[in-house]
């Protein structure tokens, strides 16, 4: 059975150790499917590259424990080994409960915890520091053992290892102080694999690190793929929760924006549009692409957009395109930084305006931090919610809308510690919101984003795109700020 690798918090080294790991079953010739708790982006794209595999999410409060215990049977059992990475801390989950954490899916799947601690700055403390996450709960944890990071000296080294032998708890490694190690980040968390030129570089240390200073007797075992159980998951979800579309289109283009301003989605979202027959195709509005021939839907995730304003504001193609479909009536599904395309302008990091796609009444500017899982309750009958239904969804962002129109909201957020407040714009074919979804927790949203579609009528090519820029009014929609 393979393992969970958690920590007592973030910045500990659980990205590190995966890679490591990963990066030596690569130089082994060993495919290992790899997992992350929780709706990050940004460790998955790495662990994905290193792995050649699409890393998968196992989020247990926007998909649910049954389409978790699917997604890990059906990936893990493909590959001849596989790991899991938590997310913060081992027992964080929403707001101070454990629900949703690393905890909760060890137990869930079973599967044996590898606790990585940053030791750099303790010593005897460590066995304190061990035997509480060893035997507190619940949910209570089967603890596999400890790999101990930025180790300073081999003296420090035997420190340590004394310490976790009083309490009976295994080492099964080691990490240095190493260059290597020390992987660049920025407000959202670390760098796309695409900014980091020496990938390839890193990805040799990596797997020899591992070779040198872990435990390999003891941790390869842990990497064991699980038992296959049960069918393909994207089958199971579109099966359970939602009859599909009403006329399943025969692969029917639908633009997805894709490049180093928006690469924010999970691989499902790109499975389940092929599943109601969609044709999902790449599109680069930084690169100035018009949209694609017959295009019949747009899809704009998030990603990083307000560090490439000054870029995007200069795609005139690609914007001229987008307000074009918004108001030729082309579905168009905006989350986080893909809502903010369709903005007046976006403030890049220092305050600058930048002219976007001109179809939303807002401006859009650096302000606090949003961060956390909400419960969205939608007020309105828009593209893809109906009135009255109930979402879980993922809030993680640094800039902030100031509306330049008073309209009634898409939906009413609430989350720990988060007052409630409206949020999101619609229109009878647009859906823009702050929040991320997992489509696997909410199929119905593929689904009727592929009646819309069926419904639509592509642009005609030649009306697609004039060589200026011409100034409209916002679309006349529900938003909420």
């Amino acid at each position: 059975m393979p393992c969970l690798i958690a920590a007592p918090s973030s910045g500990s080294g659980k990205t590190l150790l995966s890679l490591c790991l990963t990066a030596l079953a690569s130089r082994r010739g060993q495919g290992l499917q790899a997992f992350k708790v929780g709706p990050d982006y940004l460790d998955p794209q790495l662990l994905s590259r290193v792995s050649g595999r699409p890393c998968r999410n196992l989020d247990t409060l926007l998909c649910g424990q049954e389409w978790v215990r699917r997604s890990f049977a059906w990936h893990g059992s493909q590959a001849q080994l596989t790991l899991v990475e938590g997310v913060m801390g081992l027992f964080d989950g929403r707001g101070p409960t454990s629900h949703g954490s690393s905890a909760e899916v060890a137990v869930l799947l079973d599967l044996p915890v590898v606790l990585v601690v940053e030791a750099s700055r303790q010593a005897g403390s460590l066995a304190a520091l061990v035997r509480g996450f060893r035997d507190h709960g619940p949910p209570r944890v089967q603890l596999a053992g400890v790999v101990l990071n930025r180790v300073g000296s081999s003296r420090h080294q035997a420190l340590l290892s004394e310490a976790l032998a009083s309490i009976n708890v295994p080492l099964l490694g080691m990490l240095p102080h190493h260059p290597v190690l020390e992987l660049p980040s920025r407000h959202l968390g670390l760098l796309p694999p695409g900014e980091l030129a020496d990938l390839e570089e890193r990805q040799g240390q990596w797997a020899q690190l591992a070779e040198e200073h872990l435990n390999l007797d003891l941790l390869w075992p842990l990497l064991a793929p699980p038992q296959p159980s049960g069918g393909d998951p994207i089958s199971w979800c579109l099966n359970q929760h939602s009859k599909g579309p009403d006329r399943k289109p025969a692969g029917l283009p639908i633009a997805i924006a894709s490049d180093a301003a928006f690469h924010f989605r999970y691989p499902e979202a790109t499975e389940l549009l092929e599943a109601v027959g969609l044709e999902p195709i790449p599109w680069s509005p930084l690169a100035d692409e018009g949209l694609p021939e017959g295009c019949r839907g747009v899809l704009l995730p998030g990603g990083y957009p307000e560090l490439h304003a000054g870029q995007l504001a200069n795609s005139q193609r690609s914007l001229q395109d987008l307000a074009r479909a918004v108001r030729s009536g082309l579905p168009v599904v905006a989350e986080c930084g893909g809502l903010l395309l369709l903005g007046q302008t976006l403030s890049d990091g220092e305050g600058r305006r930048h002219p976007m796609a001109g179809v939303l009444p807002f401006h859009a500017q650096r302000g606090e931090l949003s961060l956390g899982y909400r419960e969205a309750l939608a007020s309105c009958h828009g593209l893809v919610v109906r009135p009255g239904e109930r979402f879980v969804g993922h809030e993680f962002h640094r800039w902030q809308l100031e509306s330049v129109a008073d309209w009634e909201p898409l939906w009413q957020l609430e989350g720990w510690g988060c007052p409630q407040r409206r949020e999101g714009w619609t229109a009878q074919n647009v859906h823009a919101s702050w929040l991320h979804l997992h489509w696997a927790g909410c199929p119905v949203i593929p689904s009727r984003l592929a009646d819309a579609c069926v419904r639509s009528v592509p642009l005609p090519r030649n009306a697609a795109f004039s060589s200026s820029m011409t100034a409209s009014p916002p679309l006349s929609m529900n938003a909420g700020a």
